[in-house]
């Protein structure tokens, strides 16, 4: 199971939720299969392709700050069944 931290954006491939800016769905003769949405994330100049829906991609997103207060309370009373984040 993938942390509720980071966001699949289809194939294989994850973001970090708190670095996802901005997303963007792509129409026209651009979209295509593996080509749904740019997700743009902080620190990149490039907009990363996502192969799933700019919906299914906010929902993961709104899933991972929900989880958020938890895992921040969490760190704060020093769980030691929670390893520290690397990233």
């Amino acid at each position: 199971m993938v942390s509720p931290e980071f966001v699949s954006l289809g194939l294989g491939r994850f973001a970090r939720a708190d670095r996802i800016i901005g997303l963007e769905p792509i129409e026209g003769d651009e979209r295509g299969p593996g080509r749904r949405t740019r997700v743009w994330l902080d620190g990149r100049d490039e907009p990363m392709i996502a192969s799933r829906s700019e919906a299914a991609i906010l929902a993961d997103l709104g899933a991972a700050a929900d989880a958020a207060p938890e895992r921040s309370a969490s760190r704060r009373r020093g769980d030691a069944d929670e390893p520290p984040s690397l990233f």
